[in-house]
């Protein structure tokens, strides 16, 4: 009878059961059919088609379910394309959401009021519209990432709203190129659990917020805003527990703070790319964490520290390019002074080296090779004056006379024992003065503070050297100085009269014998340097009567008349002639190479920088290739990267149209692959090419999907691919790319490129996409597993076009090592690592657009492969600057931080499943995602 009871009992259970826990939701039914219905292939859900019960057994596969509601929907990169349902928001106990990496469109539905929602993945889809009120009542919100989704940019792009404050229990934030505009909202500084904060690649502007002060963020990512965010980094060094820190491709400036040394735990600080200026701070050399430190293209200055971590520090003004060499006893104390009054940075640019006596430093005039004059009148500089000062016993005259100077003047100035004059009339500077000797004019007019003090010393000799009007010996009251002004206002004023009238006639002259000047000019960027504002006009427009201004832009026309582009900083301002010198009149010795353009010659410049300058010849000028000539101007000014070859400057005279690119000493891949027995080079090795591979491979993937725009290239091929001194490609020759409209990767065309290179989609219709250029870049991965060039009419019929030829041949073990390279040095490890290659090499160059990989997968198979790479012979060409005594994993992180990028690496928060991979690969169980070159 007990028996009966139990089994009875236990029917019950089971039926309640049954009832309780096997029947889903209908709301949340009806609302899982209307996303299977808005997809285009629902079949990639693999949700059954003849059951009505997803919460049931077996659960539906991606779903998860409490009770008979729908907790979690996870379908990763699975394909899925279509739109998201409206009343998705209705899922109300929805807790996970991971929808990363598929194709989903359109409009964000909005989740509002899903209180329970606790990670959100969305990231890497194809989604244009955010909703206002998408983050209305998230309490739960833990993980968010949108990350590569271009969200409203066709109305201007959004700001993070308000709302978002109130998910207090948010960790992660990955909102990378999501087209976010406006200022970093001070709210994230204050939700007290946020450990990683990614928000690179959008167009926030302003500064760090101050209340990013003592957080606990751990990963700070807010490098590469469109127009760059501004102000200093002080703000970092209160953040304690910062782990990551990307800043680079900004517009920061100012010193790097002494409190940095508080960041015990920081591993990578990355400040490349801004206008950061001073000194190194010693104590960032002794961090016990720190792996990786970039600070390129800035304006620091002074020693360059030692450093036993991966530490890169091209493209600023120090005295020294020995790291740990001090800089000299006299430069030392005029970078103390320039530190105390704040870097100005019109002084930080132009004050390098270790010889004040032998550079162009502004303000500074010397006699023999000692400093003894200071300059810098009306400078508006703020702060201090310095007692290093008092260290250049050789100063003659000081003149810092209407800046904006406090404290007080060091009293050690006084020991100067050449000091005749010092003027720091019309500052704000507090009493007492110190006594110098009679000896020493002293002019302190116009501070406040120090009105009726007396000036002491005598009048300077009639022929001491002033710039700084009321500062010349003797003068030392308001009255005198006043006269002295008036005669020598009346005296320019007649001599500006005079000269007026003088070039008046002469120009009136020059017009009758030439009624219209042809102007010439050229731009040149400084080496690895975006920023406008730093790049040097090395000539002059010298048309009077139809000069461009600096924001103007405009290519030459038939007439011979032209506008150039000129962006004006600094004062190195020399002629065209510069070009012609520089490559001995185009001389035939220096023909680096030639093209449909024109032809390419080897120029060095006085300062021995060498160049390449790529001449238009007059006798090819035409629609096409003026065409082509902007192209390369538009799309190199608007992109910059290590793999893509950089433009430094362009010049027009008349009909002559000249390029002036950064100088590749190896030249071009194709040589290399293809006629290195004619010159008598070394045939490369494996390593070297797998090197060139993932170099371009990167450089690609910046131009399809990392720019700020989608370029398309048009015309990849070996010989456009270009190799520096340690054998890394750049990709070079921007004539025929293309921008893709609207932010799509296609765009109907007139056929152009290289047969043999073509994908075959674009040479039957003449519409281009990305997939194109993968397409050739498949082909020169063949060309350099095999060392043939991609189209040879010399070739036997079956193997002259190189693609068709290796997709039939790289699936048997037997064909694809008779067609690698004779001139590799085969071993197993390296057949392992061809038939990888060879394997994307055919994924490239699939015969449908749809079945090739974007760039970015060509860089994740690459990767990889370079980074276990163990060198076995050649030590000297393997060693690229990274100690060899280090652990491979070690050298691998050195190469990467080199490169850019953290491929493959991961940064674990804390011990949750959470971390952060270093380049966009999906959400899946990790949080963010992107590259942050």
């Amino acid at each position: 009878m007990r028996a009966r009871m139990k089994l009875v009992f236990l029917l019950l259970h089971l039926i309640f059961f049954s009832l309780a826990w096997g029947e889903t939701d209908p709301d949340d039914l009806a609302i899982l059919e209307e996303f299977r219905k808005g997809l285009d292939n629902p079949s990639a859900l693999n949700w059954p088609s003849n059951s009505t019960d997803p919460c049931g057994t077996p659960q539906w596969p991606n779903l998860y379910c409490s009770g008979s509601r729908v907790v979690q929907i996870q379908v990763q990169n699975a394909g899925l394309s279509g739109t998201l349902p409206e009343s998705l928001s209705k899922l109300s106990m929805l807790t996970d959401l991971g929808l990363q990496g598929n194709k989903l469109r359109g409009k964000l539905p909005s989740f509002s009021g899903l209180s329970n929602l606790q990670k959100v993945f969305l990231d890497d889809n194809l989604f244009d519209t955010i909703p206002s009120d998408f983050f209305v009542g998230l309490t739960s919100l833990e993980i968010l990432s949108l990350s590569g989704n271009s969200l409203n940019l066709s109305s201007g792009g959004w700001e993070l709203p308000q709302d978002l404050a109130s998910s207090a229990q948010l960790r992660n934030i990955s909102l990378i190129n999501c087209g976010l505009v406006g200022s970093i909202p001070d709210y994230l500084g204050t939700l007290s659990n946020l450990e990683g904060l990614m928000l690179s690649y959008n167009n926030f502007t302003g500064g760090i917020p101050a209340s990013f002060a003592n957080s606990t963020m751990r990963i700070l990512w807010l490098n590469n805003q469109g127009s760059g965010l501004s102000g200093s980094i002080d703000v970092i060094a209160s953040m304690t527990m910062v782990t990551d820190v990307w800043l680079h491709a900004n517009e920061f400036s100012g010193p790097i703070p002494e409190g940095i040394r508080a960041l015990t735990s920081l591993k990578q600080l990355w400040l490349f790319n801004n206008r950061l200026v001073g000194l190194i701070p010693v104590s960032l050399t002794i961090l016990p964490k720190l792996e990786s430190l970039r600070l390129e293209n800035n304006m620091f200055m002074g020693p360059i520290p030692k450093a036993n971590y991966n530490f890169s520090y091209d493209g600023n003004s120090f005295c020294s390019l020995t790291p740990g060499e001090s800089c000299s006893p006299e430069v030392t104390a005029l970078l103390d002074f320039l530190a105390a009054v704040n870097y100005p940075p019109k002084l930080a640019a132009a004050w390098s080296g270790n010889d004040a006596c032998a550079g162009n430093w502004s303000g500074i005039s010397c006699s023999g090779s000692k400093t003894s004059v200071i300059n810098l009148p009306h400078f508006q500089l703020n702060g201090t004056i310095s007692p290093s000062l008092g260290n250049l016993d050789s100063l003659v005259y000081i003149r810092l006379g209407g800046n904006n100077l406090t404290g007080t003047i060091p009293s050690n100035l006084t020991y100067l024992k050449s000091l005749k004059l010092l003027n720091v009339s019309s500052n704000n500077l507090l009493p007492p003065v110190p006594a110098f000797p009679s000896s020493v004019t002293v002019l302190v007019d116009g501070n406040p503070l120090l009105d009726g003090s007396p000036s002491s010393g005598t009048p300077d000799s009639p022929g001491s050297p002033s710039s700084d009007g009321g500062d010349s010996g003797g003068v030392s009251t308001s009255s005198e100085k006043l006269k002295i002004l008036i005669i020598v206002i009346s005296i320019a004023i007649g001599v500006l009269i005079i000269v007026l009238a003088a070039l008046f006639l002469y120009f009136r002259r020059k017009g009758k014998e030439n009624t219209l000047m042809t102007p010439t000019s050229i731009v040149v960027h400084p080496r690895g340097s975006s920023d406008p504002d730093n790049m040097v006009k090395i000539a002059v427009a010298n048309n009077i009567n139809n000069s461009a201004s600096a924001s103007d832009q405009h290519s030459g026309n038939g007439s011979g008349t032209s506008n150039v582009h000129v962006i004006e900083a600094g004062s190195f301002v020399i002629s065209v002639q510069v070009l012609r010198n520089a490559t001995r009149e185009f001389s035939q010795e220096n023909v680096l190479g030639r093209g449909g353009f024109g032809v390419v010659y080897k120029g060095d410049l006085h300062d021995g920088t060498i160049i390449a300058v790529k001449r238009m010849e007059a006798g090819v000028v035409s629609s096409k290739a003026t065409d082509e000539f902007q192209a390369e101007i538009d799309i190199l000014t608007k992109v910059r990267h290590r793999n893509l070859v950089s433009i430094l400057g362009y010049s027009i005279e008349g009909n002559e149209k000249l390029l002036v690119y950064e100088y590749m000493d190896q030249g071009a891949l194709s040589k290399h692959l293809f006629q290195w027995k004619q010159h008598n080079m070394e045939p490369l090795s494996w390593k070297k090419r797998l090197n060139i591979a993932l170099d371009v491979a990167r450089g690609m993937e910046y131009l399809h999907s990392l720019a700020n725009q989608c370029f398309i290239h048009r015309d990849l091929k070996s010989s456009n691919i270009l190799l520096d001194n340690d054998y890394r490609a750049k990709v070079s020759d921007f004539g025929l790319v293309k921008l893709a409209p609207d932010g799509k990767n296609s765009v109907a065309t007139r056929l152009a490129g290289t047969f043999g290179y073509l994908a075959p989609e674009y040479a039957v219709t003449g519409k281009i996409t990305t997939k194109a250029d993968v397409f050739s870049y498949g082909v020169v991965l063949m060309e350099l597993v095999t060392g043939m060039m991609a189209l040879d009419e010399e070739r036997p019929e079956e193997t002259r076009y190189l693609a068709s030829w290796f997709c039939q041949v790289k699936n048997s073990k037997e064909k694809l090592k008779a067609a690698i390279d004779p001139s590799i040095d085969l071993t197993d490890e390296i057949f392992e690592s061809i038939r990888i290659i060879a394997e994307l090499a055919g994924h490239c160059t699939a015969r449908e657009p749809n079945q090739r990989p974007d760039m970015g997968h060509a860089v994740n198979v690459l990767a990889p492969l370079v980074e276990k790479w163990k060198p076995t012979n050649d030590e000297q060409e393997e060693y690229l600057g990274i100690d060899l005594a280090q652990p491979l994993l070690q050298m691998v992180k050195g190469w990467q931080a080199a490169d850019g990028t953290t491929v493959g690496s991961f940064v674990n928060l804390d011990d949750s499943k959470e971390s952060i991979p270093a380049r966009p690969a999906g959400f899946a169980e990790s949080f963010t995602s992107a590259d942050g070159r």
